[in-house]
């Protein structure tokens, strides 16, 4: 359609989505001449990144009207940076909201509405004189990403209207193009019909936020291309199938050419006369296939010539072999059943929001390929086009997804009310809807490691998103749909070819899978990573090995999407929403990531690598069994590197050469020394990269397994020789010549412990059954429920002290009781011995009608001053009983500050389990030693309390630190993860009230 004035009701009309906007087209590359593609610089190319002039109004009313044109003069107006988004430099207000519409509680408005009064306009000058390599010739400018609508004038002639902000919006400029000084004039609005189909879990923006450039076109121009491979029966040979559309003279000459890796050329077309619209094959033998295993890409290369053999246009495109399909209800690709071991990703970067650079792309792929991960769901609209080549070329497979979500139309606080949802069956969205899928296709057909089309997200059902998998369907019948709306609503189930849902519990999967299902089950989103999560992860990768349509899932999400701000000093830190005064808000339901904001990884991602790998190995004393889940590579790029560690410290290591075939299995054994000392050993196996490659420099660890088992001692019983012993009225006192501890009857604890004269404790060691609340904790009602362990951790009393000498040392006893209800009793016992150490026995006695227990520990102040700690347990990233498959036994060294995680809210972190010996130390290293007795314990070491992180919202409200907390736990519980709103930590990895609780450990000096 199109209009020849600019009307503002097309931003609340549906029917107006594009204006004078060219169709969408395939994002492949073409070049003018042979040196220009070798060199990959597309000399028909013009960039117009970087500073804009630029104006702000709060909505249409307040803009400057007449900025477009010609005599209007801009050069006064202040710059701003494209690509980038308004509100991150300095203009409108940041706002982060999950489901609800940002406008909710400001202006009642149904769809297609748009207030008037708050919708604020970008108004962007660009002045630029064109290229000399871009003269004489049809010249375009291609938006990439702009949110969310936006019209655009050259040289004061209106040239077009577009929505939809994360797909290309392109417009021909050759009308309106001059000799010299050009000035082009964009005016971009936040809200239009399109924001009510963009109510994505993100941070609200606007404006131009990915790249903007001029583009000119030779006299004969392929304007797009669609690839697809069909793979013969063997998975050998391929017809590798071309279809074209040309624009300009067609009295010229088109040559293919399809190379190998090695510029080999495999196949070739030539000689033909071209045409509009055309098709043609390509024959190929002894394919190569693709697969995010062995990404192996071909090059096709087309040539149009002239009638005199010159070359007018290059077009290079990449070409993965591979065959995607369902077969039997399973889906595979290349004839195997694929498994996803998958991740969702935002477009997100901390200082620059969606505006994210080729640097950050790279890092992502990286981390992804490097722990394990081979899947991404592109949550929840088209990324940038440069991600695409980076996951055909590293291997990631795609759902790539529609830039659909109207989360806020039919949910509301949790609760499903359709009675407005849209799209819906209703016609006035259709067009507008059809347009978004054909825009992500049209643009992204050609990439391989697109796997499955997403007809968008959380928008319920209807008949309109069904049209949408139709037409993914009719357009490309190598890919398959995906949905996960038609859960909620089965009117149109045959929307989605997988069965597709969201943080489904264990049990309900198992329920679909054991229920005869006609579609594979994924679960597009599961395991919630909002602070310390992750927990039970295991459960749901166990499904994939026992049932065959369990292919996988992906978890929420990648990367906390939090923003930097200063605080009042002018200190860097990380905000969420609800930091900038934005409301409503959905505070920091914004970090979700494994890694955190400033694209580092969090604690999570230990687990998740271990989980994800695809070899499995399973240690034990002689050797190891190795399954290589692999689909289609053997292990021979990988070396096996086997070791022996006793007591924590490596005593010996191998390395082997091991091939073991894609679904095969076999077991290695080990030459490893004869051992007889008395101690604990662990033997450990990994599969290492033998060379660097693009992802990893060689060494890399991509699987691994450890087996711990111990060689017992007798039982030996040593005397120490009893201490000195003082009794005072308030005071029982102990000591040796190196060695004292004052136990007080008055405070109920020992309240001084001293070596060389120093002391080490600032304050009464406590019993503690209290955690900072984790973000899962409060969400699912943790702290209603069980806050009275809280209260006890903070108002328990001491009710009796009792003294006890043996033979050889002294027992001073703490009854401390509980304001529970009913009320609890916990015994401390602390039994000092003459060579200086203590050790401590505690006990929890079970109570009936109580809820969990977060933790049952004993909590030791220390000065700040003992700033390091060296363990013997379970790491090196924190675990917890519930994620703790991708922890290794071993010692390690942290300082107290680097324990503390970085979740964005503070929150329970930096727990350790199997805790046999910790050693907390000054910069000087005197400190104490913590052994466990009998069965090893969890270890916490933290320059907070848990009621300090549990009082702060950031980690700047946190106060100087003066302590080194250490907890001693016999259990804490998990951390869970199913989700972050209501999901309890699974029952096997709680703390029942009701059981006795009992451990020891011994104090002495390190």
């Amino acid at each position: 359609m199109r209009y020849d004035a600019p009307s503002l009701e097309w931003l609340s009309d549906p029917s107006v989505f594009k204006v004078n906007r060219i169709d969408a087209h395939s994002d492949h590359k073409f070049y003018l001449t042979l040196e220009e593609e070798k060199n990959g610089e597309m000399c028909l190319r013009q960039s117009l990144n970087g500073h804009w002039k630029f104006n702000f109004a709060l909505n249409a009313m307040s803009r400057v009207k007449d900025f477009y044109k010609t005599d209007f003069e801009c050069n006064s107006w202040e710059d701003i940076f494209v690509p980038g988004h308004i509100q991150l430099q300095g203009y409108d207000k940041i706002q982060y909201i999950n489901t609800m519409y940002p406008w909710d509680g400001h202006s009642y408005l149904r769809p297609p509405q748009v207030s008037e009064e708050y919708n604020p306009v970008g108004s962007y000058v660009k002045y630029f004189t064109l290229d000399d390599s871009l003269k004489d010739k049809p010249v375009y400018i291609s938006f990439q990403g702009v949110e969310t609508a936006f019209y655009l004038w050259l040289n004061g002639e209106f040239v077009g209207y577009s929505e939809d902000s994360f797909t290309p919006a392109e417009f021909d400029l050759t009308p309106f193009i001059k000799q010299g000084e050009n000035k082009l004039a964009v005016e971009v609005y936040k809200r239009s019909t399109g924001s009510w189909l963009e109510d994505q879990d993100f941070w609200r923006f606007s404006g131009i936020f990915r790249e903007v450039y001029l583009y000119a076109i030779p006299k004969t121009h392929v304007q797009d291309i669609f690839v697809s491979t069909i793979l013969d029966k063997e998975y050998k040979s391929a017809l590798l199938n071309v279809n074209l559309k040309l624009t300009g003279e067609m009295n010229n000459y088109m040559f293919l050419k399809l190379q190998d890796k090695n510029s080999t050329v495999v196949a070739a077309v030539d000689n033909v006369n071209i045409s509009n619209l055309m098709t043609l094959q390509l024959s190929v033998d002894d394919i190569e296939l693709w697969s995010a295993e062995r990404p192996y890409l071909y090059t096709l290369y087309i040539y149009i010539k002239n009638e005199r053999g010159q070359v007018v246009e290059v077009i290079t495109q990449k070409v993965g072999f591979r065959k995607f399909e369902m077969i039997n209800r399973v889906m595979h690709l290349n004839e195997k059943r694929i498994v996803f071991k998958g991740i969702n990703r935002h477009e997100f970067n901390c200082r620059r929001g969606r505006a994210i650079t080729k640097e950050d792309m790279l890092w992502d792929i990286k981390f992804l390929k490097q722990n394990n991960i081979n899947a991404v769901r592109t949550s929840h609209y088209p990324n940038q086009s440069y991600w695409y080549e980076l996951c055909d070329e590293y291997g990631i497979y795609l759902i790539d997804e529609t830039n659909l979500e109207t989360h806020g139309s039919w949910q509301k606080m949790g609760a499903i009310k359709p009675d407005w949802a849209i799209p819906d069956s209703d016609f006035q969205w259709t067009n507008i809807v059809l347009d978004r899928a054909a825009s992500m296709f049209e643009r992204d057909k050609n990439h391989p490691s697109i796997l499955i089309w997403s007809c968008g997200n959380e928008s319920f059902g209807g008949e309109n998103i069904y049209k949408m998998s139709e037409y993914f369907r009719k357009k490309d019948a190598s890919r398959l749909v995906h949905y996960e709306g038609v859960f909620n609503d089965r009117r149109y189930n045959d929307t989605s070819d997988i069965e597709s849902r969201m943080y489904a519990k264990v049990n309900d999967i198992e329920k679909y899978l054991n229920n005869n299902p006609e579609k594979p089950y994924i679960s597009c989103e599961y395991m919630h990573a909002m602070g310390n999560s992750c927990g039970a992860m295991h459960k749901y990768v166990e499904l994939e090995d026992k049932y065959e349509l369990y292919q996988g899932g992906f978890i929420w999400d990648f990367i906390d999407q939090f923003i930097i701000k200063k605080d009042r000093f002018g200190k860097e830190f990380l905000a969420y929403g609800g930091d900038f005064d934005d409301r409503p808000t959905d505070y920091n339901f914004c970090g979700n990531g494994i890694v955190y904001a400033d694209r580092s990884p969090s604690p999570k991602v230990q687990e998740v690598k271990k989980l994800y790998q695809n070899i499995e190995l399973k240690v034990d004393k002689r050797g190891v069994f190795i399954r290589n889940k692999n689909l289609f590579i053997d292990t021979s790029n990988y070396y096996l590197e086997y070791s022996l560690d006793f007591n924590g410290k490596q005593i010996y290591k191998n390395c082997l050469e091991v091939i073991v075939k894609a679904g095969e299995k076999k077991y290695v054994e080990f030459i490893m020394p004869q051992v007889i000392k008395v101690g604990e050993y662990a033997v450990n196996a990994s599969f290492k990269l033998g060379e660097s490659n693009a992802w990893a420099e060689k060494g890399h660890t991509i699987a691994y397994d450890q087996y711990v088992y111990k060689i017992e001692d007798e039982g030996a019983i040593s005397d120490f020789g009893k201490p000195e012993i003082i009794y005072g009225d308030v005071n029982i006192g102990v000591k040796n010549r190196h060695f004292s501890a004052l136990f007080s009857k008055q405070e109920g604890g020992m309240v001084s412990l001293r070596y060389g004269g120093k002391e080490l404790i600032t304050r009464v060691p406590m019993p503690i059954y209290w955690r900072a609340m984790t973000d899962n904790d409060k969400g699912n009602g943790h702290g209603f429920r069980c806050g009275q362990w809280l209260n006890a951790s903070m108002f328990q009393r001491c009710t009796n002290v009792h003294v006890i000498e043996n033979s050889n040392s002294i027992t001073v006893s703490y009854t401390y009781t509980l304001p529970t209800i009913p009320e609890t009793k916990v015994i401390i016992d602390y039994t000092a011995y003459g060579n200086g150490e203590i050790k401590v026995s505690c006990d929890y006695k079970g109570t009936e009608g109580l809820p969990e227990l977060p933790i049952f520990g004993v909590a030791m102040r220390l000065s700040a001053d003992y700033n390091k700690f060296q363990w013997y347990g379970m790491g090196p990233e924190e675990n917890y009983a519930d994620r703790c498959h991708g922890a290794k036994l071993g010692v390690y060294e942290k300082s107290v500050h680097q324990n503390v995680s970085k979740y964005v809210v503070p929150q329970e972190s930096g727990n350790h389990i199997g805790v046999r010996w910790a050693k907390i130390v000054d910069d000087k290293g005197f400190g104490i030693e913590i052994a466990a007795l009998g069965s090893p314990y969890e270890l916490g070491v933290s320059p907070y309390t848990a009621f300090e992180l549990q009082n702060a919202l950031h980690h700047y409200e946190l106060p100087i630190p003066h302590y080194t907390v250490i907890t001693i736990a016999a259990k804490q519980m998990g951390v869970g993860g199913d989700d972050s709103w209501g999901a309890p930590v699974h029952k096997e990895y709680l703390i029942d009230s009701s059981k006795d609780l009992h451990f020891e450990f011994i104090i002495k000096e390190a």
